[in-house]
């Protein structure tokens, strides 16, 4: 009898978790139907009418967010060279802003300072290390060594340099000189709106613990990028990533002013799952068609 009641209530008990994990997926499918919505609202505005702007054509593959397709919109209008990219904190490679190039036949160097995520990197990426288009530094960077480690495969012009370390960026872009990118994808800082020109102060071993504390403003990457002759060309709706285009190559392909005030996103980074690319991402071997 006992045994009876206890195999009842554990059935109950499994019944009742099966149906609360079908209501979670339902919510959270809900909420990501409810996030697209918003995005679709926010870019229907009319400040992103000219097509000159880049917000309207964001979209995920490989990416956080929308920079996947700012990034082709950008080189579709400015061209490429040799297809060729740098980028940093690419954690495990399956989420960042140059697999989607790596996929579509570019090459390129990733730094990274984690162990464990370099050695998901070499164990999964295995076939484009091997052959050479990717290249891989296990690094933490900062404003001294930065230029040595892109030296051992880079210099000169290369067509992407994407930074993203959650912390010491503006003072990596500042410091970069081996390498004139034709763009550069840099994270900032959401919480300030311009005019407000503010930067973390620089600490070579600073590690990003999940607060609101670190990198910088728009408008103080906009100052820097413009003494090193790049201009602000747009940012990515969830305002993560600015993007920046060497100025000889922008002629009248972009909307100016090239001024944060009219490119700024505040921090929207409750949109990152809006972003979806269907299942959990991965890598194999990919043959261009």
């Amino acid at each position: 009898m006992i045994g009876r009641y206890f195999e009842k209530a554990k059935r109950i008990k499994d019944e009742l978790l099966n149906s609360t994990e079908v209501i979670k997926r339902r919510v959270n499918t809900l909420a990501v139907i409810e996030r697209e919505r918003y995005v679709r609202e926010l870019l229907s505005e009319s400040r992103y009418d000219d097509k000159r702007r880049l917000e309207r054509f964001g979209f995920k593959v490989c990416s956080q967010y929308d920079e996947d397709g700012i990034i082709q919109e950008i080189f579709s209008r400015i061209g490429t060279g040799a297809k060729t990219f740098v980028e940093f904190g690419v954690e495990d490679g399956l989420e960042n802003n140059t697999l989607r190039l790596l996929l579509q036949g570019w090459s390129g160097l990733w730094i990274e300072g984690d162990e464990r995520f370099v050695s998901q990197i070499t164990a999964k990426f295995q076939d484009v290390l091997s052959n050479g288009r990717l290249q891989l530094r296990r690094a933490f960077i900062d404003r001294d060594n930065i230029n040595n480690l892109i030296r051992s495969s880079f210099s000169g012009e290369i067509d992407l340099l994407s930074i993203d370390i959650d912390g010491n960026d503006i003072y990596i872009l500042e410091a970069i000189t081996v390498v004139q990118p034709r763009v550069i994808v840099i994270e900032y800082n959401g919480k300030f709106p311009p005019p407000l020109s503010i930067a973390q102060r620089y600490n070579p071993g600073h590690r990003w613990k999940g607060t609101d504390y670190g990198g910088a403003s728009l408008s103080a990457i906009t100052k820097v990028a413009a003494r090193k002759n790049y201009s602000l060309v747009g940012c990515g709706i969830a305002g993560v990533n600015a993007f920046l285009v060497r100025n000889d190559l922008l002629a009248d392909k972009f909307q100016p002013p090239f001024v944060a005030e009219n490119y700024y996103q505040p921090a929207r980074y409750f949109l990152w799952q809006t972003y979806v690319s269907g299942h959990a991402p991965d890598w194999g071997p990919y043959d261009m068609v």
